[in-house]
């Protein structure tokens, strides 16, 4: 027991301040650390960011100076550097190993609540997937299909694959396309759908909407209407759009060639032959 005390005298007496110094340091920089996330805090908070982001901002602000705090206090104490240094490299690369599809979706979610490339309720195209954006995680991207159905895209594909937000314009433009028979006059089928497209509730008068051929295929004409509507209307119109171009050309007597049905009659030669 004399020997033990005789030791931790002897540690107290040559590492004592040393010791002493790390603790203050310590404490002070705890102090210090508290007053500067709260001021990065406040100085986040007048920012226009995403509240998510302005939370990982004030948490790696707060996680590098306790890293920082750790280190000096380390050094203080006399521990050699090069094996601290080592210590923690090994120890980020196993993280990094052991998390990479996580830390990948952590910096994708991190770049879109940065810049926006879409928000919630537009609709999306991205990743093999379409739908309404119903929320942004930092992870996760929520969309919801047009037959219900959810769908959560990690934010590391949505940032490594095109994505098309087809609700960021105020308008878009519907494209139907018309089979009609070949024997028909061009001009009036133009005029016909032309007509009918203007007259369809929702089609905007500037851009106007219009009818031309686009394509011939054997005995098929097809001619394509296009129209402009409000991006909130797309859906509306683009039905409504159809149903007046099918109702008008039906009215004027111009044929769908699938609703044509071709009878070949071929003559026997043979059998008029034995009737002689």
């Amino acid at each position: 027991m004399e020997e033990f005390l005789n030791k931790v005298i002897e540690i107290g007496t040559t590492s004592g301040g040393k010791i002493l110094l790390a603790i203050a340091v310590a404490v002070v920089g705890f102090l210090l650390i508290k007053l500067l996330v709260k001021l990065v805090n406040r100085a986040l908070g007048k920012s226009k960011l995403d509240p998510q982001v302005t939370g990982i901002i004030s948490t790696v602000v707060k996680v590098l100076l306790y890293v920082v705090l750790l280190v000096a206090v380390i050094e203080i104490l006399g521990v050699p550097m090069t094996s601290v240094a080592a210590l923690i490299a090994s120890g980020g690369l196993a993280v990094g190993l052991a998390f990479q599809g996580a830390l990948g979706n952590l910096a994708g979610g991190f770049l879109i609540l940065i810049f926006r490339p879409f928000k919630n309720g537009d609709y999306v195209e991205a990743a093999g997937a379409e739908g309404i954006v119903k929320g942004i995680s930092i992870f996760y991207t929520k969309l919801t299909t047009l037959d219900n159905r959810v769908v959560l895209i990690p934010n590391g594909d949505l940032m490594s694959s095109n994505v098309t937000n087809l609700t960021a314009e105020k308008i878009r433009r519907i494209d139907q396309d018309f089979k009609i028979t070949n024997d028909i006059d061009q001009d009036l089928v133009k005029k016909v759908l032309a007509d009918a497209a203007a007259a369809t509730p929702g089609v905007l008068t500037s851009p106007a909407p219009f009818s031309r051929l686009t394509a011939v295929d054997d005995d098929t004409y097809i001619f394509t209407v296009r129209a402009w509507c409000s991006t909130p209307d797309y859906w509306d119109v683009y039905f409504d759009l159809i149903e007046c171009c099918s109702k008008a050309l039906s009215e004027n007597g111009i044929d769908d060639p699938e609703e044509r049905i071709a009878v070949r009659i071929v003559k026997d030669e043979d059998a008029e032959d034995g009737k002689e």
